[in-house]
């Protein structure tokens, strides 16, 4: 029984060890796919509804009391 006992005390603290890395992993994986998903559409045009709009692009000026000059 005490052997029992020692190797599910060192399996949990493996698993407390490994369960970040395993998260982090799982989330960055999610991210890399949400990231190409757009890439592979890149080529195709989101489908518009008849009459729509198309959005128009603003451009950003500074303004007048800015530090920056551009």
């Amino acid at each position: 029984m005490n052997t029992f006992m020692n190797y599910t005390g060192i399996a949990a603290l493996f698993v407390l060890v490994l369960l970040p890395a395993l998260v982090g992993l799982a989330r960055e994986r999610r991210i890399d796919r949400e990231l190409r998903a757009p890439e592979r559409n890149q080529g195709a045009e989101p489908p518009q509804a008849e009459g729509a709009a198309r959005p128009v692009a603003a451009t950003r000026r500074p303004s007048i009391g800015s530090w920056a000059r551009v």
